[in-house]
């Protein structure tokens, strides 16, 4: 997989990941430990279009996207480890998921994930998203790995 240094902005994340805008939830690295955990962020843009629908004169951020997010950051975690053949993470099952505070437009997400087990093909990680000191939402992600051409 690719060869990314942490920290790392968005550049490094778009060399982890397949995704793309406008579904790129991760904005920045701050640390990681290949294949075993890792501290990234998500700025919420403010701008983004989901909020003229979620919810109009009271905007938040979706509690889905925070999960996706977390995947995200996860996945980041395991594409970084060296001789990794997959290239995409598939979420596959959300387990004792926990939503505790809302996300505003503007606020910046920390997302941190802790690999729990993996192999080639399938990982489990515990997440959780913070905004400060505050839980936003945890849960327990499994995802099956794969490459593009599967």
């Amino acid at each position: 997989m690719a060869d990314v240094e942490f920290p790392c902005d968005q550049e490094g994340v778009l060399a982890l990941l397949p995704h793309r805008d406008p579904f790129v939830w991760v904005s920045r690295i701050e640390e990681c430990a290949p294949g075993e955990h890792i501290v990234a962020e998500l700025d919420v843009d403010p701008n983004l279009p989901i909020f003229q629908g979620h919810f109009p004169g009271h905007p938040i951020f979706p509690g889905v996207l925070v999960m996706e997010a977390l995947a995200q950051a996860a996945c980041c975690c395991i594409m970084a480890e060296s001789g990794r053949e997959t290239s995409i993470g598939y979420l596959a099952g959300i387990d004792d998921a926990k939503f505790r505070e809302t996300t505003l437009p503007g606020d910046t997400l920390q997302l941190e994930a802790e690999i729990v087990s993996s192999n080639r093909r399938f990982c489990k990680a515990r997440v959780t998203a913070r905004k400060g000191d505050k839980v936003v939402a945890e849960a327990t992600q499994r995802y099956i790995l794969a490459t593009n051409a599967e």
